[in-house]
């Protein structure tokens, strides 16, 4: 069975894949809806800069680039990530990455979270590194892509194309050194069929590949380390705090085999998504629903939250 659909769009011609005329269009109806800085940046200072915050003494804000959008009418970004102050080598490493997509909130907002609540507890025992927003002007514009049309959770591979990945693999690289768990904070959203899929077969000139947006949280499991264990574990957490997705009546999860409750997987270093920039030996990316109306924006953010913790109690027993 196929779920190809010629989905009207309007940019572009159908079949046939942009170009820098169609590029230029797109880009042109984007528009800032919300504050990197207020919603990101400010609450990051006023954690980590505060002589008085219990986290200056156990974490330090980390500026590892800039993206300059000023040529295409927007702004530039500072990029910035919290790693642990008292870094150990012999160590397990913990890294948590959100805002690949910026439009995907709580994993920026469970991102922060986790880092105001229970950053001091787990650098007792593990070194973390937390890139909370990776992609900024996406946050800013609600968008799935950077201001190139690039998705930037495609594009973690040698030599990117997204400044956004490219930046983010040279901090992790340069810092983090061999990595155990990674936790990747998503959400799948109603937008993702009505916006965001249309578009890219729209640029891509190709048909649309619908799926039913799974209403619940589920997990993206690495098709080459999938540790279903691992999985299961975070499952089970994050059921306390808000309902697991159940899949299809084909048994899948947005077009891919449910490997078990709530968990799909997929080659992430192959699709070049950013749970495969490490060789991390536990892998998963959340899928947050924030749309379903058995969910609200409090239960998603904690289910971020939940899902790194958990992830790091596992990998600690």
């Amino acid at each position: 069975m196929t779920n190809a659909i010629n989905f009207y769009y309007p940019i572009g011609t159908l079949g046939k894949a942009w170009g820098a005329a169609e590029r230029a269009a797109w880009l042109a109806q984007q528009t800032i809806q919300r504050s990197y800085l207020f919603d990101v940046v400010t609450p990051l200072t006023a954690l980590l800069l505060d002589r008085d915050s219990p986290l200056a003494d156990v974490a330090e804000l980390v500026e590892y680039g800039v993206l300059d959008y000023q040529a295409q009418g927007f702004a530039q970004y500072p990029l910035f990530a919290v790693r642990s102050r008292l870094w150990q080598a012999e160590r397990p490493t913990v890294l948590v990455t959100g805002g690949v997509h910026g439009y995907e909130t709580s994993g920026v907002q469970g991102a922060l979270q986790f880092i105001a609540q229970h950053f001091s507890h787990y650098s007792a025992h593990v070194n973390l590194l937390v890139l909370p927003c990776i992609s900024p002007w996406g946050y800013e514009t609600v968008n799935r892509w950077n201001p190139n049309a690039i998705d930037p959770n495609r594009s973690f591979t040698s030599g990117s194309a997204s400044a956004e990945a490219a930046a983010a693999s040279a901090l992790v690289k340069a810092q983090a050194g061999k990595v155990l768990v990674h936790i990747d904070l998503h959400e799948t959203t109603d937008t993702d069929n009505s916006e965001f899929g249309p578009a890219k077969a729209a640029r891509d000139g190709v048909a649309f590949d619908y799926h039913d947006i799974p209403d619940g949280f589920y997990l993206v499991g690495d098709s080459e380390k999938p540790e279903p264990e691992f999985q299961r574990a975070l499952i089970a957490a994050v059921s306390q705090v808000t309902h697991i997705a159940a899949a299809d009546v084909q048994g899948r999860l947005i077009g891919a085999p449910l490997e078990q409750l709530g968990v799909i997987n997929y080659a992430k270093k192959a699709l070049g998504l950013c749970g495969g920039m490490t060789d991390a030996v536990y892998v998963t990316t959340t899928e947050v629903y924030p749309d379903s109306p058995n969910a609200s924006p409090a239960q998603c953010n904690q289910a971020q939250v939940v899902t790194v913790c958990a992830a790091i109690d596992f990998a600690m027993r």
